[in-house]
Protein backbone atom coordinates (compact mmCIF):
# COMPACT_ATOMS: atom_id res chain seq x y z
CA UNK A 1 0.00 0.00 0.00
CA UNK A 2 1.27 3.26 -0.53
CA UNK A 3 -0.58 6.66 0.75
CA UNK A 4 0.38 8.70 -2.07
CA UNK A 5 -3.07 11.06 -2.00
CA UNK A 6 -4.23 10.62 -5.44
CA UNK A 7 -6.83 13.36 -6.30
CA UNK A 8 -7.45 10.62 -9.82
CA UNK A 9 -5.51 7.72 -9.19
CA UNK A 10 -5.82 5.52 -12.12
CA UNK A 11 -4.67 2.18 -14.57
CA UNK A 12 -2.48 0.71 -12.00
CA UNK A 13 0.28 -1.89 -14.15
CA UNK A 14 2.31 -4.53 -13.15
CA UNK A 15 5.66 -4.70 -14.76
CA UNK A 16 6.87 -8.39 -14.15
CA UNK A 17 10.72 -7.04 -15.80
CA UNK A 18 11.02 -4.44 -13.16
CA UNK A 19 8.83 -6.36 -10.43
CA UNK A 20 7.36 -2.61 -10.76
CA UNK A 21 3.59 -1.44 -10.16
CA UNK A 22 3.29 1.72 -12.35
CA UNK A 23 0.17 3.96 -11.75
CA UNK A 24 -0.84 7.65 -12.38
CA UNK A 25 -2.77 10.62 -11.18
CA UNK A 26 -5.16 11.58 -13.67
CA UNK A 27 -5.68 15.36 -12.45
CA UNK A 28 -1.63 16.20 -10.78
CA UNK A 29 -0.43 14.82 -13.70
CA UNK A 30 1.98 12.05 -12.42
CA UNK A 31 3.55 8.84 -13.03
CA UNK A 32 4.37 7.00 -10.40
CA UNK A 33 5.95 3.69 -9.36
CA UNK A 34 6.15 1.32 -6.66
CA UNK A 35 8.73 -1.24 -6.20
CA UNK A 36 7.07 -3.77 -3.46
CA UNK A 37 10.35 -5.60 -2.44
CA UNK A 38 12.25 -2.15 -1.61
CA UNK A 39 9.36 0.18 -0.74
CA UNK A 40 10.60 3.00 -3.09
CA UNK A 41 8.53 5.15 -4.70
CA UNK A 42 9.03 7.31 -7.32
CA UNK A 43 6.96 9.97 -8.82
CA UNK A 44 7.21 11.90 -12.24
CA UNK A 45 5.72 14.86 -13.16
CA UNK A 46 4.04 14.91 -16.98
CA UNK A 47 3.65 18.65 -18.64
CA UNK A 48 0.13 17.82 -19.13
CA UNK A 49 -3.32 18.84 -18.29
CA UNK A 50 -4.68 15.35 -18.10
CA UNK A 51 -2.60 12.07 -17.65
CA UNK A 52 -5.33 9.62 -18.61
CA UNK A 53 -3.84 6.40 -18.92
CA UNK A 54 -0.56 3.94 -19.36
CA UNK A 55 0.49 1.31 -21.06
CA UNK A 56 3.57 -0.72 -20.57
CA UNK A 57 5.25 -1.57 -24.16
CA UNK A 58 7.57 -4.76 -25.48
CA UNK A 59 10.55 -2.13 -26.08
CA UNK A 60 10.57 -1.10 -22.39
CA UNK A 61 9.10 2.10 -23.60
CA UNK A 62 5.88 3.56 -22.06
CA UNK A 63 3.08 5.13 -24.22
CA UNK A 64 1.10 7.28 -22.41
CA UNK A 65 -2.17 9.29 -22.93
CA UNK A 66 -2.04 12.93 -22.62
CA UNK A 67 -4.65 15.30 -22.74
CA UNK A 68 -5.64 14.40 -26.32
CA UNK A 69 -2.55 12.37 -28.01
CA UNK A 70 -0.85 9.35 -27.12
CA UNK A 71 3.05 9.41 -26.50
CA UNK A 72 6.09 7.24 -26.57
CA UNK A 73 8.28 8.27 -24.02
CA UNK A 74 12.17 6.23 -23.57
CA UNK A 75 12.50 7.70 -19.82
CA UNK A 76 9.18 8.35 -17.13
CA UNK A 77 10.01 12.08 -17.02
CA UNK A 78 11.42 12.15 -20.53
CA UNK A 79 9.44 14.57 -23.80
CA UNK A 80 7.49 11.94 -25.59
CA UNK A 81 7.46 10.96 -29.10
CA UNK A 82 3.98 11.98 -30.84
CA UNK A 83 2.20 8.46 -31.64
CA UNK A 84 -1.23 9.79 -32.70
CA UNK A 85 -3.83 12.28 -31.67
CA UNK A 86 -7.36 11.88 -31.53
CA UNK A 87 -10.89 14.41 -31.52
CA UNK A 88 -8.76 17.59 -31.82
CA UNK A 89 -10.69 20.62 -30.64
CA UNK A 90 -12.92 18.78 -28.77
CA UNK A 91 -13.27 19.46 -24.79
CA UNK A 92 -12.90 15.67 -24.33
CA UNK A 93 -9.65 13.57 -23.24
CA UNK A 94 -8.27 10.62 -23.35
CA UNK A 95 -9.25 8.15 -20.03
CA UNK A 96 -9.11 4.21 -19.98
CA UNK A 97 -6.80 1.93 -21.93
CA UNK A 98 -5.50 -1.57 -22.31
CA UNK A 99 -3.60 -3.53 -24.57
CA UNK A 100 -4.69 -6.61 -26.63
CA UNK A 101 -2.74 -9.33 -27.05
CA UNK A 102 -1.72 -8.74 -30.54
CA UNK A 103 0.29 -5.54 -28.85
CA UNK A 104 -2.81 -2.78 -30.00
CA UNK A 105 -4.13 -0.16 -27.34
CA UNK A 106 -8.09 -0.07 -27.09
CA UNK A 107 -8.59 3.14 -25.73
CA UNK A 108 -11.54 5.51 -25.02
CA UNK A 109 -12.37 9.26 -24.14
CA UNK A 110 -14.78 11.06 -22.15
CA UNK A 111 -16.22 14.31 -21.69
CA UNK A 112 -14.68 16.64 -19.75
CA UNK A 113 -18.09 18.09 -18.31
CA UNK A 114 -19.40 14.12 -17.93
CA UNK A 115 -22.49 14.24 -19.81
CA UNK A 116 -22.21 14.61 -22.97
CA UNK A 117 -21.86 11.92 -25.18
CA UNK A 118 -18.69 13.28 -27.21
CA UNK A 119 -16.08 10.11 -26.90
CA UNK A 120 -15.81 7.51 -28.48
CA UNK A 121 -13.70 3.98 -28.42
CA UNK A 122 -10.54 3.83 -30.30
CA UNK A 123 -8.51 0.90 -31.20
CA UNK A 124 -4.97 1.65 -32.24
CA UNK A 125 -2.19 0.41 -33.76
CA UNK A 126 1.84 0.09 -33.46
CA UNK A 127 2.37 2.28 -35.90
CA UNK A 128 -0.58 5.04 -34.85
CA UNK A 129 -3.43 4.27 -36.98
CA UNK A 130 -6.78 5.06 -35.20
CA UNK A 131 -9.95 2.91 -35.75
CA UNK A 132 -13.08 4.11 -33.99
CA UNK A 133 -15.08 1.10 -32.34
CA UNK A 134 -18.16 2.84 -30.64
CA UNK A 135 -19.01 6.24 -30.75
CA UNK A 136 -21.40 8.25 -28.58
CA UNK A 137 -19.42 7.76 -25.27
CA UNK A 138 -19.91 9.58 -22.19
CA UNK A 139 -17.25 8.22 -20.15
CA UNK A 140 -15.27 5.59 -21.79
CA UNK A 141 -13.64 3.01 -18.66
CA UNK A 142 -13.22 -0.78 -17.83
CA UNK A 143 -11.54 -1.85 -21.03
CA UNK A 144 -10.38 -5.39 -20.28
CA UNK A 145 -9.49 -8.67 -22.30
CA UNK A 146 -10.51 -12.43 -21.83
CA UNK A 147 -7.52 -14.88 -21.53
CA UNK A 148 -8.25 -16.16 -24.92
CA UNK A 149 -8.19 -12.36 -26.36
CA UNK A 150 -11.69 -12.58 -27.93
CA UNK A 151 -13.73 -10.58 -25.69
CA UNK A 152 -13.29 -6.94 -25.05
CA UNK A 153 -15.08 -5.99 -21.91
CA UNK A 154 -16.10 -1.69 -22.20
CA UNK A 155 -17.69 0.40 -20.18
CA UNK A 156 -19.48 3.57 -20.47
CA UNK A 157 -19.22 4.84 -16.65
CA UNK A 158 -21.78 7.84 -17.09
CA UNK A 159 -24.26 5.64 -19.31
CA UNK A 160 -24.07 3.18 -16.20
CA UNK A 161 -23.79 0.81 -18.68
CA UNK A 162 -20.86 -1.95 -19.48
CA UNK A 163 -20.59 -4.09 -22.56
CA UNK A 164 -18.60 -7.20 -24.21
CA UNK A 165 -17.43 -7.12 -27.90
CA UNK A 166 -16.62 -10.26 -29.29
CA UNK A 167 -13.29 -9.56 -31.78
CA UNK A 168 -11.47 -11.56 -34.15
CA UNK A 169 -8.21 -11.15 -32.02
CA UNK A 170 -5.98 -11.51 -34.97
CA UNK A 171 -7.57 -8.68 -36.82
CA UNK A 172 -9.19 -6.77 -33.92
CA UNK A 173 -12.30 -6.61 -35.79
CA UNK A 174 -15.70 -6.63 -33.87
CA UNK A 175 -18.10 -9.23 -35.04
CA UNK A 176 -20.81 -8.34 -31.88
CA UNK A 177 -21.23 -6.18 -29.29
CA UNK A 178 -23.85 -7.14 -25.99
CA UNK A 179 -24.36 -5.38 -22.93
CA UNK A 180 -22.70 -7.48 -20.08
CA UNK A 181 -24.07 -5.09 -16.80
CA UNK A 182 -26.59 -2.28 -16.71
CA UNK A 183 -26.93 -0.49 -13.73
CA UNK A 184 -29.15 2.25 -14.77
CA UNK A 185 -31.76 1.48 -12.26
CA UNK A 186 -29.33 2.00 -9.62
CA UNK A 187 -27.12 4.69 -10.68
CA UNK A 188 -23.95 2.51 -10.04
CA UNK A 189 -20.84 4.09 -11.51
CA UNK A 190 -18.41 0.88 -12.51
CA UNK A 191 -15.08 2.45 -13.58
CA UNK A 192 -11.43 0.55 -14.67
CA UNK A 193 -11.63 -3.14 -14.75
CA UNK A 194 -8.98 -6.43 -15.11
CA UNK A 195 -9.78 -9.71 -15.69
CA UNK A 196 -7.99 -13.04 -13.76
CA UNK A 197 -6.63 -16.08 -15.06
CA UNK A 198 -10.41 -17.81 -14.76
CA UNK A 199 -11.74 -15.40 -16.83
CA UNK A 200 -13.58 -13.43 -14.06
CA UNK A 201 -14.35 -9.69 -14.59
CA UNK A 202 -12.74 -7.35 -11.59
CA UNK A 203 -14.69 -4.05 -11.71
CA UNK A 204 -13.50 -1.17 -9.10
CA UNK A 205 -17.16 1.04 -8.13
CA UNK A 206 -16.34 4.64 -8.64
CA UNK A 207 -18.63 6.29 -5.48
CA UNK A 208 -19.41 2.80 -4.45
CA UNK A 209 -16.79 2.01 -2.25
CA UNK A 210 -15.55 -1.52 -3.40
CA UNK A 211 -14.59 -4.12 -6.08
CA UNK A 212 -17.05 -7.12 -7.65
CA UNK A 213 -15.87 -9.74 -9.47
CA UNK A 214 -18.25 -11.46 -12.24
CA UNK A 215 -18.18 -15.05 -13.41
CA UNK A 216 -17.63 -14.88 -17.00
CA UNK A 217 -21.17 -15.68 -17.55
CA UNK A 218 -21.79 -12.20 -16.30
CA UNK A 219 -22.65 -13.90 -12.77
CA UNK A 220 -21.56 -11.28 -9.84
CA UNK A 221 -19.76 -14.27 -7.22
CA UNK A 222 -17.93 -11.71 -4.66
CA UNK A 223 -17.49 -7.90 -3.83
CA UNK A 224 -15.07 -6.79 -1.25
CA UNK A 225 -16.01 -3.63 1.07
CA UNK A 226 -12.94 -0.97 0.46
CA UNK A 227 -11.80 1.52 3.19
CA UNK A 228 -12.03 4.29 0.03
CA UNK A 229 -15.26 5.75 -1.68
CA UNK A 230 -13.60 6.31 -4.83
CA UNK A 231 -12.02 3.16 -6.12
CA UNK A 232 -11.18 3.56 -9.77
CA UNK A 233 -9.08 0.93 -10.89
CA UNK A 234 -7.15 -2.58 -10.43
CA UNK A 235 -4.45 -4.97 -11.41
CA UNK A 236 -3.09 -7.96 -10.34
CA UNK A 237 0.30 -8.49 -9.76
CA UNK A 238 3.20 -8.96 -7.42
CA UNK A 239 6.26 -11.71 -7.93
CA UNK A 240 3.28 -14.64 -8.50
CA UNK A 241 0.37 -12.13 -9.30
CA UNK A 242 -1.84 -12.47 -6.63
CA UNK A 243 -2.07 -9.19 -5.60
CA UNK A 244 -4.68 -7.31 -6.14
CA UNK A 245 -3.70 -3.65 -6.10
CA UNK A 246 -6.41 -1.05 -6.37
CA UNK A 247 -6.12 2.85 -7.18
CA UNK A 248 -8.67 5.25 -5.59
CA UNK A 249 -9.12 8.97 -5.72
CA UNK A 250 -10.06 12.16 -3.19
CA UNK A 251 -11.90 13.96 -6.29
CA UNK A 252 -15.48 14.57 -4.96
CA UNK A 253 -15.07 14.49 -1.37
CA UNK A 254 -15.21 17.13 0.66
CA UNK A 255 -12.92 18.13 3.63
CA UNK A 256 -15.28 15.87 6.34
CA UNK A 257 -15.25 13.23 3.77
CA UNK A 258 -11.38 13.39 3.48
CA UNK A 259 -10.80 13.31 7.05
CA UNK A 260 -12.90 10.25 7.68
CA UNK A 261 -11.04 8.23 4.75
CA UNK A 262 -7.40 8.94 5.27
CA UNK A 263 -6.79 6.21 2.44
CA UNK A 264 -8.53 8.00 -0.03
CA UNK A 265 -6.42 8.43 -2.67
CA UNK A 266 -4.20 5.83 -1.89
CA UNK A 267 -3.40 2.75 -3.29
CA UNK A 268 -4.55 -0.51 -2.02
CA UNK A 269 -3.06 -3.80 -1.84
CA UNK A 270 -5.38 -6.89 -1.14
CA UNK A 271 -3.59 -10.43 -1.04
CA UNK A 272 -4.74 -13.96 -1.54
CA UNK A 273 -8.36 -13.10 -3.74
CA UNK A 274 -7.29 -14.21 -7.26
CA UNK A 275 -4.74 -15.12 -9.76
CA UNK A 276 -3.71 -12.40 -12.62
CA UNK A 277 -1.68 -12.53 -15.44
CA UNK A 278 0.98 -10.64 -17.27
CA UNK A 279 -0.27 -7.22 -18.90
CA UNK A 280 0.22 -7.49 -22.73
CA UNK A 281 2.22 -4.64 -24.14
CA UNK A 282 1.87 -2.40 -26.80
CA UNK A 283 4.10 -3.49 -30.07
CA UNK A 284 6.68 -0.96 -30.32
Amino acid sequence: MANVSNQLGETPLWCEREQKLWWLDIEQPTLFALTPSTGELERYERDCTFLGSQALTRSGRHLLAEDLALCLTDTPGGTGTPLAEVEPGLDNRLNDGRVDARGRLWIGTMDNQLHRPNGNLYRVGPDGTVATIMDGVIVANGIAFSPDGKLVYFTDTRRHLSYVLAIDPDDGVVTDTKIFADYSATGDRPDGACVDADGCLWAAFFAGGKIVRYAPDGRIDLEIPLPATNPTCLCFGGPDFKTLYVTTAFKFLDDAQRAAEPLAGALLAIHGVGQGVPENRFDV
